[in-house]
Formats: structure tokens, sequence, C-alpha cells
């Protein structure tokens, strides 16, 4: 599993933050139980001094059993009445611990080598909203996906869509490099199906760019003519998995189609799988764009044809 270095890096520092604010809450903890119970001061000294005497005790080595079973029995007896002083004076006995958001690894992120399940469910959270499509996965899965608004004649074809893409993003550390072209018209569930993709893929640890071939060649402009240099164009071409939505749509010209040839074929040589959206049919694809693409486009992308009626309207017309 792989998951954004970025998104590692970030998630990592925040651990730390977490963690450094757990023990800072349990020091100002202990200070106002210090200000109010200053006998508990002194406990705390005489715990913190038969654990430096364990250790002493440890190095000179020998059989040092005895002693160190004498002095934790010490130590659980001063812990005890920590622990009854507190409750005496209207704190919980476990009021100064430091409380970590996971038990399980101590807020590090890790159990031993392994990853701590919260760690990856941070990673995954924070591949969500990197993706570009956060909200939209909140709501758009494949169990969510409904045949039921399609007529019968389209159903077949858009049940072997929806069981294309599953196997699709279920097995995605397998089938990387796999590329699908989604075609048809308006509101017959290719951004349904493609949000579902990229939430499968992401909950498997790997990195995901969503977004419009508007926003796309956008980023490539700003960076192009020095308008951002922080565009981050970078993303759409090194990205384990690219979706690009609603081609067609954006203003054609030489410097976008450029583009879309720079990344379809980029991708191609680094076996990086794409995903792109389109209302275009085959042969208004290739009245619009360059053959050096539609011959990528139709030789290395699997199409799946979306037919239908507009689910939102249906959705309309049933009170849905």
């Amino acid at each position: 599993m792989a998951f954004n270095r970025e998104n590692i890096a970030r998630v990592r520092e925040e651990f730390v933050t977490r963690r450094a604010q757990a023990a800072e809450e349990s020091e100002r903890k202990k200070l106002e139980v210090y200000r109010h119970i200053p006998a508990a001061a002194d406990l705390d000294r005489q715990i913190a001094s038969v654990g430096a005497r364990v250790m002493a005790a440890a190095l000179k080595g020998g059989d040092v059993a005895d002693a160190v079973e004498k002095m934790r029995e010490e130590n659980q007896e001063l812990r005890r009445q920590r622990a009854a002083l507190l409750t005496q004076n209207g704190y919980p006995a476990d009021y100064t611990d430091i409380r970590y958001r996971c038990e399980t690894c101590g807020d590090t992120g890790f159990v031993g080598t392994r990853m701590c399940h919260c760690m990856r469910e941070e990673l995954v959270l924070a591949g969500y909203e990197s993706s570009g499509i956060g909200r939209l996965m909140q709501t758009q899965s494949f169990e969510s996906f409904s045949l039921d608004y399609y007529p019968a004649a389209d159903r077949t074809g858009m049940e072997a869509n929806l069981r294309t893409l599953r196997e699709f993003a279920h097995r995605f550390d397998t089938h990387r490099g796999e590329n699908y072209l989604l075609i048809g018209g308006t509101g017959l569930g290719k951004t349904h199906l493609s949000t579902a993709v990229a939430r499968g893929v992401i909950d498997s640890g790997f990195d995901v760019v969503y977004d419009t071939a508007q926003g796309v060649f956008s980023a490539f402009e700003a960076a192009q003519f020095g308008r951002d240099q922080d565009a981050g164009e970078e993303k759409y071409l090194r990205c384990e998995l690219l979706i690009m939505d609603d081609l067609g749509t954006e203003l054609t010209n030489n410097f976008t189609v450029s583009c879309l040839y720079n990344i379809i074929n980029t991708r191609l040589n680094n076996r990086l799988s794409t995903i792109i959206n389109t209302n275009l049919t085959h042969s208004e694809l290739r009245t619009r764009y360059a053959d050096r693409i539609t011959s990528r486009l139709f030789g290395e992308f699997r199409p799946l044809l979306f037919s239908g009626s507009d689910i939102r309207r249906e959705k309309l017309k049933r009170g849905n």
C-alpha cells in the first residue's frame, strides 16, 4: 500500500502535533493539581525517584530481581496513594494521565512497525480531500449506484459498466495501467461511478486526482504562462489514477490539444491509469481532437458506453 507522499508527510506532522498537545495538556493538569494539592507533587517526585533507582539497578547487572520487585511494589503503593489523594480532593484518579486520541498507538501512528488503523483512516481522509471530490465521495459509491433508473433495454449494459469499474477499483493494485473512456450523455452516471472508483482506489491507499478537463487545462495554462508557479500541473502527470471529467466542454485550441496529448502519452508511457469521461461520441471525438490523441484514446482506453435517460430528471419525476 502506497499512500500519497505529501499526505503521509502532512498526516505524520499532524500526529506529532497531537502527541505533543496530549503531553502539554497532561502537564497543564499536573500544575493545576499541584497548586491545589501540594502533596501530589511530592508523591510524583517519589515515583520518579523509584523509576530512577530501577534503571540504576538494571544497569549494575547481576541478580537484581528482588530489588526491582521491591521497588515495583513501592511504585505501585505510591501510585495508589496518589490516586486516593486526587479522588479525596474531587479529581478523577487518572486526571493527569496523558490522553491520546488513539490509545492503541499513543498517537504515534504505528504499532511496532505496522501502521495503526487511526493513521490509515487519516490518510484515506486526506486522500479524499486531495482528490478534489471529497464531498461527492460522501454520497456517491458503488453501493449507492442504482440501476433502477435505467430503462430495461439499457440496464444490462449499465450493469456491465458497474461490474467492470467496481472490479477495477477493488483490484487496482494489480490492474494499474488500465484505462477507461466513459462515453455518454449528461446525467447517465459517469460522474457517480467515477467517484465510486476514486473512493475505492483511495481506500486501498493509492493516489487519485479527479478534476474537470477545464480545471486540468487551466492548471497547465497558469503554469505555462507564469500566472501561478504552484499550479500543481505535475500531479495530473504523476498520480496513480487520474480521472478527467467532462472532456469536450473545454475551449479547444492548440494549447489544450497539446496538453491533452502530453497527459495521455506521459501516463501511458509510465503505465499510470486514467479514466476520461465525455459527452462526445466517437465521431465527435475524432472531429475535435488530433489523430495522435484519438488513436490513443481508442487504442489504449477501454470504452464504456453509458446509455439511458437523464437520472437526475428520473429522480425528480419519482420525487427522490
